[in-house]
């Protein structure tokens, strides 16, 4: 079956066929385009009629590549489309934290995907503008989902049986992330603060050795990217977000990467030591690989880092829109004061000295 290029493509046709290994049976008869915006990649929401629901969803949300022929070749590169097929399809049913029901997930080795998920809109459940961050009060039970998903899967070999694809190693985009991070520190550093600075001319220095940092510890499969726009919280519970990133990786980088990037900086900064000695307590718990406070206390503060590579190409287009304005600004605000309160410039100097 062909997968739709964009909105034009998601006939009640192409759904039927689409959504019946789910829900056998099922005829969709009309389609109505809710909502459509494109960023990464295209966002539909659609409002489904019936000739069979056969326990079908109302609405749905549906996922495909960019518009933008130059930004679908660097997402087509990135795999990230075909790698969160394979989450939902692979690994989301052995996964214990809330993430969207999938409806119909499918990807082409051409680097076409289409995704239909669980429209949370319609579930009523929160997803920030940008404007406001994961509160304390519900943070401890993410990072307890998130430790229950880094030790199910810290044994290789049961890895590597329910998903081979995570051990695939993705192409590296290095000599684009230093060129375009060059241009942001030449071009705005009126809005950058000092740290934010001195972490990106490191980078653009040291970056082998940086990222030899970030990749240090024990591996596991991860979310990757946690930040505020890949969460949704439905009934006081965190959920997970856009997969397309997931990796075998370390796991203080989600921990981190979450209480930098999705939490607002007051809770963060009030709760963080507690986080972090809840998740070690946690996974120690759940017989994960032993990880002590310190040695994740450490982590956090070079984590935070890369709170500068997530955030620099919020200044330059695509990504830099008046639309999403308000949130690539808290965004990088975030980050920025995640360097300041955990002295991560002179963390990362020590670390590859």
């Amino acid at each position: 079956m062909s997968l739709p290029t964009d909105a034009s493509g998601l006939t009640p046709e192409w759904l039927s066929a689409a959504m019946a290994p789910r829900y056998p049976g099922v005829r969709v008869g009309s389609v109505e385009v809710l909502e459509r915006h494109s960023g990464t990649n295209q966002h539909v929401r659609l409002a489904l009629g019936y000739d069979a629901q056969a326990g079908a969803p109302d609405s749905v949300f549906c996922k495909l590549p960019p518009f933008d022929a130059q930004h679908g070749r660097n997402i087509d590169a990135t795999g990230m489309g075909s790698r969160e097929v394979a989450f939902y399809t692979d690994l989301a049913p052995h996964v214990s934290m809330r993430i969207p029901t999938a409806h119909a997930a499918a990807a082409t080795d051409d680097g076409a995907f289409v995704l239909v998920i669980e429209d949370l809109a319609a579930r009523g459940c929160a997803i920030s503008d940008g404007s406001w961050g994961i509160p304390g009060d519900v943070a401890a039970r993410a990072i307890e989902d998130l430790a229950e998903l880094h030790v199910r899967y810290q044994d290789p070999a049961r890895l590597a049986a329910i998903a081979p694809w995570t051990a695939v190693t993705r192409p590296k985009s290095t000599d684009f992330v230093v060129r375009t991070l060059r241009h942001v520190v030449e071009h705005c550093r009126d809005v950058l603060s000092d740290a934010y600075l001195a972490v990106a001319e490191m980078y653009i220095d040291h970056h082998s050795a940086i990222d030899a940092v970030w990749s240090s510890g024990p591996h596991t499969f991860i979310h990757y990217d946690p930040h505020i726009g890949n969460l949704f919280i439905d009934d006081g519970r965190v959920g997970f977000l856009d997969w397309g990133m997931s990796k075998v990786a370390t796991p203080m980088r989600d921990v981190s990467y979450f209480m930098t990037m999705a939490m607002d900086s007051d809770d963060r900064r009030r709760d963080e030591r507690d986080l972090v000695r809840h998740y070690v307590d946690v996974r120690r718990s759940l017989g994960g690989v032993e990880l002590g406070f310190d040695e994740a206390w450490l982590a956090h503060r070079l984590h935070a880092g890369y709170g500068v590579i997530a955030s620099f190409l919020t200044l330059v287009p695509p990504y830099n829109t008046e639309v999403r304005r308000m949130f690539t600004t808290a965004f990088r605000a975030r980050a920025m004061a995640a360097l300041d309160d955990l002295d991560t410039v002179t963390a990362l100097r020590d670390a590859i000295a």
